[in-house]
């Protein structure tokens, strides 16, 4: 397997090694919630939940939230931070590049997945994406833009592997997607001065 294994992913966690972690919800999911992109009753998976800021603050939001994560620590962090607020929320320990949704979702909120896996993974999870989207689905992408000296080379270093938007075109073409107009919003990241999120939301045909 190329690319970080569960058992990296799970020492992390147990460590609390996650300096991607910004404590919080992103500020992307507050302004998803304000304008009704995602919006109540909605049925959405957030997949590579991590410590589950956006899961909490999606169910609070009164959407029907399943939470995914390839660590078991990860998922018992968020069934408890779940019950500790009194929300109802489902946490699967899963691997993204196998689950599949009992019935099509309406959404899909992604920030911490595509950029964790290996992109020789990329092709079959975007696959998996517009697998468990019902037509005209909505995939709230916060895409990480993490460039790294050594892709000059072609070297491939991650995680967070670098994800522009010649990658998000070739994995989520137009004749399956519906893609906004360009410019799209950046999201600073905490960690790196030179990194950043592109926001952008895509409806499946």
């Amino acid at each position: 397997m190329h690319g970080p294994d569960r058992d990296f992913w799970q020492q992390r966690f147990l460590e609390h090694q996650t300096p991607w972690d910004r404590g919080a919800p992103s500020p992307q999911l507050a302004r998803w919630l304000a304008d009704g992109t995602l919006s109540p009753g909605m049925r959405i998976a957030v997949p590579g939940c991590g410590a589950g800021h956006e899961v909490i603050a999606l169910a609070r939001a009164g959407l029907d939230v399943t939470a995914l994560d390839y660590a078991p620590a990860a998922i018992a962090l968020v069934r408890d931070r779940l019950a500790h607020e009194g929300l109802a929320a489902r946490a699967i320990e899963a691997d993204v590049l196998a689950w599949q949704a009992d019935t099509p979702l309406d959404a899909v909120y992604e920030q911490t997945c595509l950029c964790a896996l290996h992109p020789d993974q990329w092709s079959a999870y975007a696959a998996q994406l517009a697998r468990w989207l019902r037509p005209g689905g909505r995939l709230a992408l916060l895409a990480m833009n993490a460039p790294r000296p050594g892709g000059a080379l072609g070297l491939i270093e991650g995680p967070p592997y670098h994800v522009d938007v010649n990658a998000l075109r070739a994995l989520f073409p137009s004749t399956a997607w519906h893609w906004p107009k360009p410019p799209y919003e950046r999201v600073l990241h905490p960690r790196e001065a030179n990194w950043a999120e592109l926001a952008l939301v895509l409806v499946r045909r």
